[in-house]
């Protein structure tokens, strides 16, 4: 966690401090899921349960590509980045999203991809224990999405997907190849990744590049059950972060 003070407004003004957190990790499987990118809202809501329980608003989250995407190695390229500018308990999101973003909640029959892979897959209402609405994870997955407790949501985000962009070579040090995340270490980095996020030739809050998984999904027929299996050991991993 990175202090940064905020500029004064007057020479009699005390300085304040805010904390600030980048958060860097591998992101193996992109399928618009988590994160998503959709509806003018990037949105980490499950997986990554030991970031999501950790970030506030304020901090930074960077998914970074991996060795063996459908791409090839882009281990040093960022898939999407986004500043956390709202966190909330997964049941005030599933009430958020019926009001706000109808189109996060999942609908795995559409014809719309972006209602296929949302993200507001469980449902709070009238429920001690939530009940999974049909959406790319199952069962074995409720245990580590849950613990995550929180969504995060972003209206300050870059989402590249299957058209990474390079970090530079003082950027290097962010990347995570294994399961699990960086945070503390990155703090001497936090300014100088801001910095060149905010620099590249692409508009904010737009997504630049589909899906890596898109094409599998729309063209798999047990697309969630592979989804499932796929995140359930990763997060398994990340959990216990």
């Amino acid at each position: 966690m990175l202090l940064v003070a905020l500029p004064l407004k007057s020479p009699f003004q005390k300085k304040e401090y805010v904390a600030m957190t980048l958060y860097s990790y591998c992101l193996r499987y992109d399928t618009g899921a988590a994160p998503n990118p959709y509806w003018g809202v990037c949105t980490l809501v499950i997986c990554k349960p030991a970031i999501r329980r950790n970030a506030v608003i304020g901090d930074w989250i960077v998914g970074l590509g991996s060795k063996e995407s459908t791409l090839g190695d882009i281990s040093e390229y960022v898939v999407y980045a986004m500043k956390v500018t709202n966190s909330m308990k997964m049941s005030e999101y599933d009430e958020y999203c019926q009001k706000n973003l109808p189109n996060k909640i999942p609908n795995i029959d559409s014809a719309k991809f972006e209602r296929r892979v949302g993200d507001c897959i469980y449902d709070f209402h009238d429920s001690i224990k939530p009940r999974m609405r049909p959406s790319v994870h199952d069962n074995g997955n409720r245990k580590s999405d849950l613990n995550g407790v929180y969504a995060l949501l972003s209206d300050y985000f870059w989402y590249f997907g299957n058209n990474p962009v390079q970090l530079p070579e003082n950027l290097k040090p962010i990347i995570h190849p294994s399961p699990g995340h960086k945070s503390k270490a990155n703090d001497s980095y936090v300014f100088d990744f801001i910095q060149w996020i905010e620099s590249l030739p692409y508009s904010i809050n737009k997504i630049h590049g589909e899906p890596q998984l898109k094409y599998e999904i729309i063209n798999s027929k047990d697309f969630c059950k592979t989804c499932a299996k796929r995140d359930k050991s990763d997060n398994e991993i990340d959990n216990a972060y």
